[in-house]
């Protein structure tokens, strides 16, 4: 599968360990899982307050805002899609973490889904670890 023009404009700001695990789960998505597409890398606080005041997050301290030493995300948000078309029915978003996990782990990068998450599931997102890559 090959990303949009926008998927991969999105990525450009985004920490390259990351970039590079979706750019890997892309190429390993065959043609019976679903596809995506990026609809998040990087956010400024303002839109953060934004999705907090309407309960799209939970947080001030998300990993899609620029690190401090880096100026870079280290998170992403994925829109699943089924014959070019956005989907949010969360079976897909299982399948494309398996994908994203097994590019993680091919890449040997440690790699987090919200979809795990005990309190605020939150399927479309990944991020790196904070212990890992403090930002």
């Amino acid at each position: 599968m090959q990303l949009n023009a926008a998927s991969l404009s999105k990525l450009k700001k985004v920490n390259k360990d990351l970039a590079n695990i979706v750019m890997r789960a892309a190429y390993l998505a065959a043609a019976n899982d679903p596809g995506f597409i990026v609809t998040c890398g990087i956010r400024d606080m303002k839109e953060q307050k934004r999705l907090v005041a309407i309960g799209a997050s939970k947080t001030l301290r998300s990993r899609h805002l620029p690190g401090a030493k880096t100026g870079l995300s280290h998170a992403v948000d994925l829109a699943a899609t089924v014959g070019g078309k956005v989907r949010w029915d969360w079976p897909l978003y299982a399948k494309l973490n398996s994908l994203m996990m097994q590019a993680a782990k091919e890449l040997g990068t440690p790699l987090e889904w919200g979809g795990d998450w005990k309190t605020f599931k939150d399927g479309p997102h990944w991020q790196l670890p904070w212990d890992k890559y403090p930002g």
